[in-house]
C-alpha cells in the first residue's frame, strides 16, 4: 500500500488526473503554472503543454485533442493544438476548478473564487455544443465529481461542507442530493474523487495527507497514508487501469515535502471505470 513516484515534478497545485485510454497516458494540470502535463506509463514519455489561462482540468475530446477548464470558460483543443472557446463566461476572481465527463459525453465543469468566499462557486453541465445547464444551489469550492459504474448516482465533493455528497442520476440530471460520506475534523478537506469498478469512493483528502475509499454504502474501509500533506484529486489507469495515480500541490506550504507537486501512484490497488470522452 506504499506510493510509488510515477512522475517527479513541483507543481504548485497538481491537479485533474485522467486516463486517456487512447494516447495510453494519464494527463493532469498544475492549475497555477497553466500547464498540462501528459505520462506515458509504457514508455516513460512526458508531455508539457501551456494554456491559455490557469486551467482546472483537462479531459479528452472524441476525435482527439482536450476540453479544458480554464480561468473564464471551457475551452478546446484541437488534435492540431488549435484553441477556441466553447463557453466563455468570465466572473472577475472566479476560476476553472474540478471537471468530469459523464456517461453521456458531457462535462460537468466547476469553478471557485480564488478567495474561496462562500457560494463563490458553481458547477455546470456543458453539452457538445456549449449549452451550459448549472446546478442549482449555493457552492463554495467544486471539487471531486464521478459516477456509479451503473450511471445511475452521481458524487460530489464542494470542499469546505466536509462531505462526499450524492444525487441521483437520470436523463441527464442531477436531483435528490445527499450526504454519501463525512469527513471528520482533523482528516483534512474531500478533494477530487475516483469511482471503481465495485461502486467504491476514492477520495484525496487536502491537508490530510491520505486517500480514502468508501464503499457503495458509504462506509470507510481503507485508508492510505501518503508522504505529501496535499493530495488533491486520484485516477485510475494503466493497464486494466489498476493503478490509482495521485495529483499532489506544494502551494500554501513554507517547508512543503520534497515529493509534494508529484505525479504519485499506488500500483494495483483496484481496477477503475473507462472514461468518456467529451462528445464535442
Amino acid at each position: 500500500m506504499r506510493p510509488e513516484v510515477a512522475v517527479r515534478e513541483w507543481a504548485e497545485l497538481g491537479e485533474g488526473p485522467t486516463w486517456d485510454p487512447v494516447g495510453g497516458r494519464l494527463i493532469w494540470v498544475d492549475i497555477l503554472a497553466s500547464r498540462i502535463h501528459g505520462y506515458e506509463p509504457g514508455s516513460g514519455r512526458r508531455t508539457v503543454m501551456a494554456t491559455e489561462q490557469h486551467v482546472g482540468a483537462a479531459k479528452p475530446r472524441v476525435g482527439g485533442g482536450l476540453v479544458v477548464n480554464l480561468r473564464d470558460g471551457v475551452g478546446l483543443y484541437g488534435p492540431d493544438g488549435a484553441f477556441s472557446w466553447l463557453l466563455r463566461e468570465p466572473v472577475p476572481g472566479r476560476r476553472g476548478n474540478d471537471a468530469a465527463v459523464a456517461p453521456d459525453g458531457a462535462l460537468w465543469a466547476g469553478t471557485m473564487r480564488y478567495d474561496e468566499a462562500p457560494s463563490g462557486g458553481s458547477l455546470t453541465r456543458v453539452t457538445g455544443d456549449g449549452t451550459p445547464t448549472p446546478l442549482p444551489g449555493d457552492i463554495t469550492v467544486s471539487n471531486g465529481i464521478g459516477w456509479s459504474p451503473d450511471g445511475r448516482s452521481m458524487y460530489y465533493v464542494d470542499s469546505p461542507t466536509r462531505r462526499i455528497d450524492v444525487f441521483d442520476f437520470d436523463s441527464q440530471l442531477a436531483h435528490e442530493r445527499r450526504e454519501f460520506a463525512a469527513i471528520e475534523e482533523g482528516a483534512g478537506f474531500p478533494d477530487g474523487l475516483a469511482v471503481d469498478a465495485a461502486g467504491g469512493v476514492w477520495v484525496a483528502l487536502w491537508d490530510g495527507g491520505a486517500i480514502r475509499r468508501y464503499g457503495p454504502d458509504g462506509t470507510l474501509d481503507l485508508v492510505v497514508g501518503l508522504p505529501v500533506r496535499r493530495p488533491t484529486a486520484c485516477a485510475f489507469g494503466g493497464p486494466g487501469l489498476g493503478d490509482l495515480y495521485i495529483t499532489t500541490a506544494r502551494v500554501g506550504q513554507d517547508r512543503p515535502h520534497p515529493l509534494a507537486g508529484s505525479l504519485l501512484v499506488l500500483p494495483g490497488i483496484g481496477r477503475g471505470i473507462p472514461g468518456t470522452a467529451f462528445a464535442g
